[in-house]
């Protein structure tokens, strides 16, 4: 897929950029650049994959100038880079819109200038109808990336985005603290009727390499994901244990969605996955009824406790 090619991501440090540098590798790229601020996970990083073809590049996407020197010679760009925890959204708003909104632009900007062939931005379902900053910023970078096609012109880059929901394991996750709370038998729990979309890191990078073989640009990426319910995470981890409920934080959603109904006329069904077309252009598949709605509580597709526990770890 990637023969010959030059791949960058960027927030390449983190779960999804480690998980996409060991599927990247075994697809024949001439080079991988990871992208980060981190020095430190970069140098670990370094440790995990002494692949002579990985390149690191400490920067951050806030900065135009760094992109431009980090995109020089790049094929496909992969903008995984995002301040993406809730409550240090909520605290810090200017810095997450610097980060999620402003970077978004400065990535499309660069990418245009640098003749980069194809540009993938990963999205969250929070940023379906949010009611937090996070899922606003995310969902002006969706904007971004939907409508940077036509500034890149005829011959300019491909931009789509991959909007996915809670991914197993990740920085953030309530399974590490699920964990911890496991060892005093006492959970804490947001509410008993919360359910979110799951799937595991290897399956999200998976998808966003497919996305990337059948891209045209402008489309957003929806993968068809089961859902669980938080009571099941909770017994998967700590059989038994006692659950507390605290109440739903600011900005958090009983139910996620990954697909509203105002998108639903845009919407082709294409098996595996769902397509968010512009409204410009529609491709192949199987188009949703008009005012189709695909959100967590309402899926075909449950995990139980049992395939819960054997993913949570």
């Amino acid at each position: 897929m990637f023969s010959g090619q030059t791949v960058l991501v960027t927030g390449g440090t983190g779960t999804f950029g480690h998980e996409f540098v060991r599927q990247a590798l075994t697809l024949g790229p001439k080079k991988i650049i990871v992208l980060s601020r981190d020095e430190l996970k970069q140098g670990e990083m370094q440790r995990e994959f002494p692949d002579s073809r990985l390149r690191f590049f400490l920067g951050d996407v806030r900065e135009r100038d760094r992109l431009y020197r980090a995109f020089d010679g790049v094929d496909v760009v992969v903008h995984a880079a995002a301040l993406k925890q809730v409550p240090a959204c909520e605290y810090n708003p200017f810095e997450a819109t610097k980060t999620n909104v402003l970077g978004a632009q400065n990535v499309i900007e660069a990418a245009i200038d640098n003749d980069v062939r194809q540009v993938v931005a990963i999205s969250s379902d929070k940023a379906v109808n949010p009611i937090n900053l996070y899922g606003a910023t995310k969902l002006c970078a969706e904007k971004l990336f939907v409508g940077a096609s036509a500034y890149g012109g005829a011959r300019g880059p491909r931009f789509s985005v991959v909007r996915y929901g809670n991914v197993i394991g990740s920085r953030g996750s309530v399974i590490p603290l699920f964990k911890e709370q496991a060892k005093i038998g006492t959970l804490t729990i947001t509410d008993e009727r919360m359910t979110r979309f799951w799937l595991t890191i290897e399956q999200g990078v998976t998808f966003v390499l497919s996305c990337l073989g059948m891209q045209f640009g402008g489309e957003i990426f929806v993968p068809k994901v089961p859902s669980m319910r938080v009571t099941d995470l909770a017994e998967a981890i700590a059989p038994g244990a006692k659950h507390v409920i605290v109440g739903i934080r600011p900005g958090e959603k009983l139910h996620e969605v990954l697909v509203s109904e105002g998108e639903s006329r845009n919407v082709v069904d294409c098996g595996d996955r769902y397509i968010i077309n512009p409204s410009s252009r529609l491709v192949a598949g199987v188009p949703v009824p008009e005012g189709f709605r695909y959100s967590s509580d309402s899926n075909s597709e449950w995990l139980t406790v049992e395939e819960l526990r054997r993913l949570a770890g």
